[in-house]
């Protein structure tokens, strides 16, 4: 399995038969190198949206058809998506959807989600979303935009992750110090690549708070493009 940073919270992860792109915001994020986007595309089968926000999904449709490939995520989100003949596959909270032998389900969030990029009114997008993605004897947790919550104690339980992918860049979402503080009460994380961060002035530029905070965990600041093996 190799799991790859692109930067804020887009990652692509090679799991199963799958190569699953997260969040893929690329083209006008501040820390993804311009002219690389191939790199991050290449061989991909689908994408996965968290929630509808512009650093996070706004970049998904011109990959989806430039690559061929359906884009996965709340249902009202892929009817907005899917409504110009993209190839979508919505589903919601608790659904599980088996993408080339991954089983990706559907989990609880706490944040907000709208179409904010386009102009205008927001529009209405569904809801905020984290993932579970099961496959190489794995569950790797994707948060999504959230900050702690109580669901995070079931998840935990049900699920077992073992690998956590935390946004922890603060303002926004939990920080470092919230992500570490979760990460121990909810889970039993061998491994957790923090996101959401190093972005923006405004949101934190290290993850010495999670490290300091999950003393035993193997917490791995991902640099852009260079894969993580697991």
């Amino acid at each position: 399995m190799k799991i790859t940073w692109l930067g804020h919270s887009g990652f692509r992860i090679e799991i199963e038969q799958a190569v699953l792109l997260i969040d893929p915001w690329m083209t006008g994020n501040p820390v993804f190198p311009a002219g690389r986007e191939g790199e991050a595309t290449r061989g991909a089968t689908h994408i996965l949206l968290t929630h509808g926000h512009g650093d996070h999904a706004s970049g998904a449709l011109a990959i989806a058809k430039d690559k061929g490939i359906p884009i996965a995520c709340i249902h009202e989100l892929s009817e907005i998506f899917g409504g110009d003949g993209t190839e979508v596959i919505g589903f919601g909270k608790g659904g599980t959807i088996d993408l080339n032998g991954a089983k990706v389900t559907m989990v609880n969030a706490c944040h907000s989600a709208s179409i904010d990029y386009k102009g205008g009114a927001l529009g209405v997008a569904g809801s905020e979303a984290g993932f579970m993605i099961a496959g190489e004897g794995h569950t790797i947790y994707v948060s999504g935009d959230t900050t702690v919550m109580a669901d995070m104690g079931w998840m935990g339980e049900y699920f077992a992750p073992d690998i956590g992918i935390l946004c922890a860049g603060g303002h926004y979402t939990m920080d470092m110090k919230m992500a570490a503080w979760a990460a121990r009460k909810f889970f039993k994380f061998k491994t957790v690549i923090p996101c959401h961060y190093r972005t923006f002035p405004l949101l934190a530029q290290s993850a010495d708070k999670l490290k300091a905070g999950l003393p035993g965990v193997s917490v791995i600041e991902p640099e852009v493009l260079v894969p993580i093996t697991i």
